[in-house]
């Protein structure tokens, strides 16, 4: 895999226009300490601290792609309750088409409360999951009305998603007609399947999505080895008439099998992971989206296997977007570069690791001619929290802030060496004379200066404090300055010694 190859093939995407079919849900989080047992009874005592809401099923499919620049359309069935009003307007906000959302009366929204602890120091974890739904069939007046939606809606379209997960608003006629139309309108079709369906309903798919359990439990094949997944995809491929299977195998990476039998193993990177939920959802939504565009199936699964893997180092369900996915190649291509990030990808990536109970530091300057200093204070500053986010102004605001002749080292030059520094977790330039922006988009935890300021000297930190942050300063290395390390290098250069010419060789005389 190249990433470099791999990033060109991001950058070609487009925007292409995807409609979404399946089960819709809602899933709600709830986080909280979990450090103690109930005197009650045998069980963990979660002391909540943090409610969200977020889009589930194939619902979270939609919303995954619209955060990676897709254009959405949904279908699907949902209650007509409180559950449907939030998950429509969430959906809809995120720019997502709605009209195909349709209300059954006499079912529930399916929605999923997972409650989530931490404790010490680890990693958080689901505790509990409660599911509110119904797995009836759609009746027939309901099923009609979404299958003429879809067969007005498909030919607009680039891809067809079908994700589902069996709580019966996939119908076998339903299934039927959307594929139909969707192979009428020659898009691909992509389906990541019901465990608990016939695969056969899904016949005539562009790619089915099998994880390793369900392919096995279809197949009757015990998959250990590739060669076992192989066998595996060749079956499901000719038993539905699949142009290809794409079988997920957790640790093991993916397999794509085509039609022929050849097929390719695309292994994962060992990584710690927090979180397997939403990883499944995140194939599907890549390899839609890449699909669409027109990207080879290959290409396609090798993104799809970054993208699942960055989504099972968060925890819960969790959007990816393209200028993370051009870091995480970053990082594959250039190691330490891929730290440097942007203000809008600084903010994201602050809050999902707030979301994971983690604490962010931030600090800032221009460091211009990196020294023992910087290194001191940036190492004691990363102490303070989980993560430390450097801002570095450019060379544009070193010039306004410390004259013509400065910086010394270009923008870029100093971004690198920061991100070099294992105690750094993220840079971020910044063009501004003051970090007021950066600190609007990250809202840090900890405000750090290094030096001999008061808190309330420090800039920024009215803002911090407004929404209930802390501002530290850390110590300095005495006697050490950029600007004392310029003067010294002033002082101490010497003017070049002249050297005297040679002095011109006399001709040599010819022995006569």
């Amino acid at each position: 895999m190249c990433p470099h190859s791999l990033a060109h093939a991001l950058d070609g995407l487009g925007r292409p226009r995807l409609l979404v079919v399946g089960d819709l849900m809602l899933d709600r989080y709830t986080w909280g300490d979990a450090q103690r047992i109930s005197q009650e009874a045998p069980v963990i005592v979660l002391r909540a601290d943090q409610s969200e809401s977020r889009p589930g099923g194939a619902a979270n499919v939609a919303n995954m792609l619209l955060a990676l620049e897709a254009d959405v359309t949904c279908a699907g069935v949902v209650g007509r309750d409180a559950a449907a009003i939030e998950l429509r307007e969430m959906l809809h906000a995120a720019g997502a088409n709605v009209e195909g959302i349709l209300a059954d009366p006499t079912r529930p929204t399916s929605v999923k409360q997972r409650f989530v602890g931490r404790a010490d120091t680890r990693h958080e974890s689901q505790i509990l999951r409660v599911d509110h739904e119904s797995c009836a069939e759609l009746d027939a007046e309901l099923e009609t009305r979404l299958i003429a939606h879809l067969e007005v809606q498909l030919p607009w379209h680039d891809a067809l998603l079908i994700s589902d997960y069996g709580k019966g608003v996939c119908t076998e006629r339903l299934l039927r007609a959307a594929i139909d139309a969707a192979n009428l309108c020659q898009i691909p079709v992509i389906v990541d399947p019901s465990p608990t369906c016939e695969l056969d309903r899904y016949r005539g798919v562009s790619i089915i999505k099998p994880n390793r359990r369900e392919a096995e439990s279809v197949t009757g094949i015990k998959i250990t080895r590739p060669a076992d997944a192989l066998e595996a995809g060749k079956q499901l491929c000719k038993r539905l008439d699949a142009k290809m299977a794409l079988l997920t195998l957790d640790r093991d990476g993916m397999l794509l099998v085509e039609q022929s039998g050849q097929g390719d193993i695309y292994p994962t990177q060992a990584r710690s992971v927090y979180d397997i939920t939403g990883a499944g959802d995140m194939v599907m939504a890549t390899v839609g989206l890449c699909l669409a565009a027109g990207t080879t199936p290959e290409d396609a699964v090798r993104l799809a296997n970054i993208t699942a893997g960055m989504e099972v180092e968060r925890t819960g369900v969790s959007v990816i977007y393209r200028d993370e996915i051009r870091a995480k190649l970053a990082t594959m291509a250039f190691g330490s570069a891929a730290k440097i990030v942007g203000r809008e990808q600084a903010g994201r990536l602050a809050e999902d690791h707030r979301r994971r109970g983690k604490t962010i530091v931030f600090t800032n300057g221009c460091f211009d001619l990196l020294h023992v200093g910087h290194v001191s204070y940036l190492s004691e500053a990363a102490k303070l929290g989980s993560t430390l986010i450097v801002g570095v102004n450019s060379d544009a605001s070193v010039r306004r802030l410390k004259g013509s002749s400065r910086p010394v080292i270009s923008e870029s030059d100093r971004a690198a060496m920061l991100a070099a520094l294992g105690c750094v977790g993220y840079v971020v330039v910044f063009d501004e004379d003051t970090p007021h922006r950066l600190l609007e988009a990250i809202r840090p935890d900890v405000l750090v200066k290094g030096g001999t300021y008061q808190p309330d000297e420090v800039v920024g930190h009215e803002l911090v404090e407004a929404y209930g942050g802390r501002v530290c300063v850390t110590g300095m290395v005495d006697g050490v300055s950029t600007s004392k390390i310029l003067e010294s290098l002033r002082n101490t250069a010497q003017p070049p010694v002249p050297v005297e010419p040679a002095p011109t060789p006399r001709p040599l005389r010819r022995a006569g």
